[in-house]
């Protein structure tokens, strides 16, 4: 074993020795390199990730709860204003349930939990009266501190002294609340009235408008007059805000979903822009219709028919006397009238019932006054707009405009094919591409393997080129040096003319040996 070691620890000093300046210092630099993500790596794991558990904490639930810790000899953190206290994030949700089941976070008041025992035991009634108002309002304030958007709260109960004297006006109770809001957060007036039933319904004989609600900025919160089904103007124009948004949001949604399923996801941009009238008219209408229209003829509920008829027999020869112009008063006319007469009167009376009808009309809260789709569309490619076809392109503005059509019939205005067709913008162009998104911090661990699997490959491909090169001085020393050839020495001054130009040829060889053999492939081609 020990042989072995020394045989590798040889290796790596002939290695070492035999590298260049540039591998050593890529072989130290991977070194250093590796030791130092080893370490960074260890420090973030065993550092302790701490979670903010509580916040917005009152002074005396925050030393609570830190007293509880101090005991527990959990590790803990506290914010410099002290109102919000982090603990590891392995253990919060357990420390969350210990603090909560022991009561440690009351939101600054204890409410009704103060009278638990016998702490009331040989109290005045004036006692007892002052720590009901103070339980009154911790309960109060639990309940306000619930609610999601409050910070904290302050209520202020005051409830008038009873007397066994008779007086003549009788005093109410009054109550009034200030509310710590996070940022960002409005209430609307539903959930205002709410409030108000909230403190109404704790408090005894406490009326609404004797109950006051304001943020932190002396804003005052009122209650709706109509029992929480009027609003005031700022909540009406939220309100309409609200609709308006939505109509547009489920519009633009609906016009998405449907050309997504034409072009492809991603494929399509819609914008929609709306204009809605919310004036509210109501209209009563009295209408009396026959019941059979045909005839235009009631149901006959009653009837009454008289008949009278009589006869009148002729009259008698005589008359008046001094009644002609000739005649002499005392004297009677003659009468020539005679025979007898027949009369008869018919009477008939008839009652129909017909349909009385009354509608009470109220109009829809809003009407669509005016509506703007404006769609874009990327090609099918990207870098060509003319890929889309006409056809294609004709089908989505008819739909567009029939959907615009649909959306403005109410709205007591005749458009044209051409104004409503204006009312449609469709342009196609490439999209450009999305921002990429900054990495989270939970993935550093992601990004310390990255990092480490680089050491290994250029730790690896520093051992590869040493290895490499050894390799290289391996085969080098593997093939045998060529053999020199030591020619003869020629006596210079003994030799002949033919000595004389073999000794130059020699030379020649020995100097320059490719000259040599092409001298000699010219000798043997003139041959």
């Amino acid at each position: 074993m020990n042989e072995s070691i020394l045989q590798y620890r040889d290796r790596l000093s002939q290695y070492w020795k035999q590298a260049s300046k540039v591998q050593k210092y890529m072989v130290l630099g991977t070194i250093v390199f590796l030791i130092a993500v080893f370490i960074l790596t260890a420090i973030n794991l065993s550092k302790t990730e701490y979670v903010p558990a509580f916040t917005d904490l009152q002074p005396s639930d925050a030393a609570s709860i830190k007293g509880y810790l101090d005991g527990a000899k959990i590790p803990y953190e506290i914010s410099p204003d002290g109102k919000a206290i982090s603990v590891p994030a392995a253990q919060a949700p357990s420390i969350k349930l210990d603090v909560e089941s022991q009561g440690l976070n009351k939101g600054g008041s204890l409410g009704y939990a103060s009278f638990e025992g016998n702490k009331t035991f040989g109290m005045s009634d004036n006692e007892f009266n002052v720590k009901l108002i103070v339980a009154m309002q911790g309960a109060i304030q639990q309940m306000f501190n619930q609610i999601n958007g409050v910070s904290s709260s302050t209520v202020l109960i005051t409830v008038p002294k009873e007397t066994a004297f008779l007086v003549t006006e009788k005093q109410d109770s009054t109550a009034s609340v200030v509310l710590n809001l996070k940022n960002g957060y409005k209430f609307d007036q539903n959930q205002v009235d709410t409030m108000y039933n909230l403190v109404a319904k704790t408090v005894p004989n406490l009326k609404y408008e004797n109950i006051t609600i304001s943020n932190q900025n002396s804003e005052l919160m009122p209650y709706s007059k109509a029992g929480g089904v009027g609003t005031s103007a700022s909540s009406q124009i939220q309100q309409q805000f609200q609709v308006k948004n939505q109509f547009q949001g489920d519009l633009q949604k609906n016009i998405l979903a449907m050309l997504s399923q034409i072009m492809g996801p991603n494929k399509v941009v819609v914008s929609v822009v709306s204009t809605l009238n919310f004036d509210q008219k109501s209209s009563l209408q009295n209408l009396v219709t026959p019941v059979n229209v045909q005839d235009t003829r009631g149901i006959e509920i009653s009837s009454q028919r008289n008949t009278k008829s009589s006869t009148t027999e002729g009259a008698v020869s005589g008359g008046v006397p001094g009644t002609g112009n000739t005649d002499v008063p005392t004297y009677q006319g003659n009468n020539s009238a005679g025979g007898n007469s027949e009369s008869e009167e018919t009477n008939e009376i008839l009652n129909f019932e017909v349909n009385r009808i009354k509608n009470e009309i109220i109009s829809s809260p809003f009407v669509v006054k005016d509506l703007s789709i404006n769609v874009g569309i990327e090609p099918p490619i990207k870098d060509d707009p003319n890929s889309l076809t006409p056809e294609l392109r004709d089908t989505v503005q008819r739909s567009l405009v029939s959907i615009v059509s649909a959306s403005l019939a109410d709205s007591g205005t005749t458009y044209t094919d051409e104004v409503l067709a204006r009312k449609v913008t469709l342009f196609v162009s490439p999209f450009a591409p999305g921002n990429i998104g900054a990495t989270s911090a939970s993935n550093n661990y992601l990004l310390y393997g990255g990092i480490g699997a680089a050491a290994l490959i250029l730790a690896g491909l520093g051992g590869y080129l040493m290895r490499r090169r050894k390799r290289n001085e391996i085969i080098e020393e593997e093939i045998p040096e060529p053999v020199k050839v030591e020619l003869p020495t020629i006596d210079m001054e003994n030799t002949s003319p033919e000595n004389q130009i073999r000794r130059q040829l020699e030379s020649l060889a020995k100097k320059k040996p490719e000259d040599f053999v092409n001298l000699l492939r010219t000798w043997l081609v003139d041959e």
